[in-house]
């Protein structure tokens, strides 16, 4: 397996998104709230005359809302069906490459993760887990309506 991971903090823990997935990596500086969206939805933001859907991953994951009135906000912006989107993170380290397959993981992480969780990858640095884009944007409230 040679496929590239970008590292990510939420929530304080050290995750990974497949590098693929992402288009860039930007600092968010402007939210705008969207009335009756989803809770995990934090607002709209702009980038390069694109809306990016801004998805706070905290409260995808059931774990909170990040606090986003301090100012810039770390995301990673994926397209989804023609769709762009901001995943709010709490840091972005690092580009690594994985060395094994996505393999199960054989603990209870809390319902947020497992419903995100693509598996345990190893790489240089230790084991990561890797998300679900797409899991991370539909939210929880996906998984309860299917």
């Amino acid at each position: 397996m040679s496929e590239l991971l970008l590292v990510v903090t939420i929530a304080g823990e050290r995750v990974a998104l497949a590098a693929s997935a992402v288009e860039s990596v930007v600092e968010l500086d402007t939210l705008i709230p969207v009335p009756r969206a989803a809770p995990h939805v934090a607002g709209l933001s702009a980038l390069r005359s694109r809306v990016l859907t801004v998805i706070d991953c905290m409260r995808s994951l059931e774990l909170g809302v990040t606090d986003c009135s301090d100012g810039i906000r770390e995301a990673a912006v994926v397209e989804l069906d023609s769709h762009h989107y901001a995943l709010i993170v709490d840091l972005v380290e690092d580009v690594v490459e994985a060395l094994s397959d996505p393999v199960p993981v054989r603990a209870s992480m809390g319902p947020g993760w497992e419903r995100v969780s693509r598996g345990m990858v190893e790489t240089e640095q230790g084991p990561l887990l890797l998300l679900d884009v797409a899991a991370l944007v539909a939210g929880a409230d996906a998984k309860a309506a299917a």
